[in-house]
């Protein structure tokens, strides 16, 4: 039935997907994709998967209203391109430009305002509230600079320039500052809107300072120049976010507010001597305001190009009735059911059942008078109905049907209540796994409040009607035996009424019987009116079809609120006119109740007057009460068989309660169980941004272990006296002493100290004169001292084995290279060596 439909909606988002190019057929091909799916969006339920794949990345969300907005987005940002790629340096293009900018900053606010409130979740990152606002102020912007190109190239008075320029900036600093609220507008975007905030602050001021020249306001014209000047400073320092199109407007703005500044202040210190103004002085520049939000007709009233007279054809499943329609059917029968059922049609039957109470002893009493042998015909009448009906196997049957329903009903209401348990228990195991700051969604309670309210009502209606069962049971049992005997054979009834002797029948007792038996015929004709007023009413409401009357309301609330989708509480005007035809029927209630007031009076006036006719007369006392035990056996009868008959329907409707109770509850189960795993997942990719957010400090640190537990330690004993300042040091002509005639240094030291070299222990064979060391630090090696044991022409004697000085110092590592042991004490290294491996010279540790 909806083929044709759906291959018409899916061209028509194939076509607004392709919408790349910025071309005027874009417009077309968006907005009659986004009016059909605002048309549809009151015949579907929200949440129908679609892919979105407007973005860079394909993002899939079960949302009409996400679809939407991003095919709108998308018109805004073609509007901003067909603005873009005009010729702005006509009056046309300008007028173009400004009207194109206009419409894209009117889409984005309709986004912000209609369809963003509508997605019943978070809104994406891009789609925010702060971000859209600073595209709706940057194209706001745009659109009154093209007004204030227009005014600079028709030569329009420098004040009114100089008011549509304070504008453009005031738009330009909200963009900038909603900007910086936003997570997806980028840096080079706010440098880019602060520069023009500032570069059209200075161009307001600029046309300000001409105005002032003109009205010889010279004082006011230094101020005003001076201003425009810091502002376009102000400018000039975002040049490297900025196009150098921009740049270059700045820099001749610069060039000629600098040469008017010169003129200005030379004019008014020679010949104006008029004092310049602070800046907190001058009058604030007045705005005058162009661009505006407009949005595009085909947006703001999508109903309006569907139809016979719409420029999208005809809408897309236009006989589909919404699901909303047949809960709103669903809810007018349940009301409808109520009062007729609840309201009317019980109060009847309480009224007669008031009666039969009054009535307790009667008519046994007057039928043991009129026919004191053989049974009533009334009597036989009850007893072939209860035969009929199978009546006692019939109540007993139906109490077992009743037990099956209740306890079918019962184990959908505990599968819906386990499934709510086992997600909360779910629920706080999260919570205590991440805690309640990071795990921050709202309780189970707190996320399905209608759903728990719903369940505590729906065990109140079950412990409520197992209350009632338990009472049909004993109803059942008290009049068991009564019921068996009407249930047997003609001969069975016969022997359980015993009969009785004819008694002598006095003129009055005759007349107070005649006046009971006329009494007991107008109850008799109540009840059956009663009875078929009952029946009517139930034809009635039987007949009462709201299907027809509900479409046409339908098809108004369509075609007045196309963007609202359609509720079942939209149509409460509707319910209350259709349930006032049973206005009439709830009078006839209180009229049948004044009547019977009278029936009863006159009823009981005449029983009390033929029982005092009949007082000491005993000789029908045991059939009476025979009768009247069998009459009252079928009241009994025909109560429980109507208990019955109700308890079955409420237990037939509770089913489906319960079960769309268990449905409900499975979906709310299974969607916290995906934002769980959602919010999970973006936990643990936060800890693990975390963890990665400095990787170079984290290696750095790493290596620097390595190296630290790799390195060799060795000790060396504290000299036995203090060190001396250390000379600076030369190169040595000769080679160095051997490492193994350097005693041990201090381990502890620091530049201010210098580098210290160890000298040859006292009996060596190429150690210095005594008369020496007076003027040399001991552990300083003579430069024109012979070359140690183990070191010849500066080569090294692998059989002397390696002696090492402890420098401890932050530069020097475990691998030291070449350059490194240069940097610290290059006068120990040979030139010739220099680049070999470390083993060729001297090692420090």
């Amino acid at each position: 039935m909806f083929t044709r439909d759906l291959e018409t909606i899916d061209k028509l988002r194939v076509d607004a997907v392709n919408t790349l190019e910025a071309h005027t057929s874009g417009i077309r091909r968006l907005t009659s994709y986004s009016a059909q799916l605002v048309w549809i969006g009151g015949k579907f339920p929200i949440d129908v998967s679609e892919p979105e794949s407007f973005g860079a990345q394909e993002v899939i969300s079960n949302n009409l209203r996400f679809e939407l907005a991003n095919v709108l987005y998308n018109l805004a940002s073609l509007y901003s391109q067909l603005a873009v790629s005009l010729n702005r340096s006509t009056s046309d293009g300008l007028k173009s430009a400004c009207n194109y900018f206009c419409q894209a900053a009117g889409v984005i606010s309709h986004i912000k305002t209609e369809i963003i409130p509508e997605l019943r979740t978070l809104p994406p990152e891009d789609m925010d509230t702060m971000t859209l606002e600073s595209l709706q102020q940057l194209l706001l912007a745009q659109a009154q600079e093209c007004f204030w190109s227009k005014a600079v190239k028709d030569g329009l008075k420098d004040g009114l320039i100089s008011k549509l320029a304070a504008k453009v900036s005031d738009f330009y600093d909200q963009a900038a500052e909603f900007g910086t609220k936003s997570d997806t507008i980028s840096t080079e975007w706010i440098h880019h809107m602060t520069a023009k905030h500032h570069h059209f602050a200075g161009a307001a001021q600029y046309r300000a300072s001409r105005e002032c020249l003109e009205k010889q306001n010279y004082g006011e014209e230094v101020a005003r120049l001076r201003d425009s000047l810091i502002c376009v400073n102000e400018a000039l320092k975002e040049a490297r976010w900025i196009n150098k199109i921009v740049v270059a407007d700045l820099n001749g703005l610069k060039s000629r507010v600098t040469e008017d500044l010169k003129r200005a202040e030379k004019d008014n210190d020679v010949i104006y001597l008029i004092p310049v103004p602070p800046k907190s002085e001058l009058k604030t520049l007045g705005r005058a305001g162009m661009a505006t939000p407009r949005v595009p007709p085909e947006v703001s009233d999508p109903a309006a190009t569907l139809g016979d007279q719409g420029t999208f054809g005809q809408p897309l499943f236009a006989k589909l009735v919404p699901y909303s329609v047949h809960v709103a059917v669903s809810i007018y029968a349940q009301r409808r059911d109520r009062l007729v059922n609840n309201t009317i049609i019980d109060e009847l039957e309480n009224s007669t059942n008031k009666l039969r109470e009054q009535s307790l002893n009667l008519p046994g009493s007057l039928q043991a008078l009129e026919k004191p042998l053989g049974l009533p015909l009334t009597l036989t009448s009850h007893a072939d109905e209860i035969r009929q009906q199978d009546g006692l196997h019939r109540l007993r049957r139906s109490m077992h049907e009743i037990s099956k329903l209740r306890e079918s009903d019962a184990s959908l209401y505990q599968e819906g209540v386990d499934l709510l348990r086992s997600e909360a228990a779910e629920d706080d195991r999260a919570k205590l796994k991440h805690g309640t700051d990071r795990w921050s969604r709202p309780s189970s309670q707190q996320a399905a409040e209608k759903l728990y309210a719903q369940e505590t009502e729906l065990d109140g209606y079950l412990k409520s009607a197992q209350s009632s069962d338990e009472l049909v049971k004993s109803k059942l049992k008290e009049c068991e035996g009564i019921l068996q005997v009407l249930s047997g054979s003609p001969r069975d009834l016969e022997d359980y009424v015993p009969s009785s002797r004819r008694a002598a029948i006095t003129p009055a007792v005759e007349k107070a019987a005649e006046n009971l038996r006329t009494a007991l015929n107008e109850v008799s004709r109540l009840k059956v009116r009663r009875k078929r007023v009952i029946e009517a009413l139930r034809e009635k409401a039987k007949a009462d079809d709201i299907n027809s009357a509900i479409l046409v309301e339908t098809g108004r609330l369509e075609r007045e609120f196309p963007m609202q989708k359609i509720e079942p509480a939209q149509f409460e005007n509707l319910f209350e006119e259709r349930l006032r035809c049973y206005d009439s029927d709830r009078a006839t209630v209180s009229k049948e109740q004044e009547e019977q007031e009278v029936v009863s009076s006159r009823l009981k006036e005449t029983n009390t007057a033929f029982t005092a006719a009949r007082v000491g007369d005993t000789s029908t006392k045991k059939r009476e009460q025979a009768l009247q035990r069998l009459e009252n056996g079928y009241v009994k009868y025909k109560e429980i068989v109507s208990n019955l008959n109700t308890g079955r329907k409420f237990y037939n409707d509770l089913a489906s309660i319960v079960s769309r109770f268990r449905d409900d509850a499975k979906n709310f189960a299974y969607q916290r169980r995906v934002e769980a795993g959602q919010l999970e997942s973006d936990l643990s990719n936060s800890l693990t941004n975390l963890s990665l957010s400095s990787p170079t400090t984290t290696t750095t640190l790493q290596s620097q272990k390595q190296r630290e537990s790799s390195r060799p330690h060795y000790s060396a004993p504290a000299p036995d006296e203090e060190p001396l300042a250390a000379p600076t040091p030369t190169r040595a002509p000769v080679a160095p002493p051997s490492v193994e005639a350097i005693p041990p240094a201090s381990a502890v030291w620091n530049p201010e100290m210098g580098i210290k070299f160890g000298a040859p222990p006292a009996g060596n064979a190429g150690g210095s004169a005594s008369g020496n060391s007076a003027s040399r630090n001991p552990r300083y090696p003579d430069a024109n001292a012979n070359p140690p044991i183990g070191m010849h022409a500066g080569k090294w004697d692998g059989t002397r084995g390696l002696r090492y000085i402890e420098i401890l110092a932050d530069a020097v590592s475990a691998s030291l290279r070449p350059e490194a042991i240069t940097r610290i004490v290059p006068q120990y290294v040979h030139p010739e060596i220099s680049n070999q491996p470390p083993s060729s010279m001297y090692l420090i540790g």
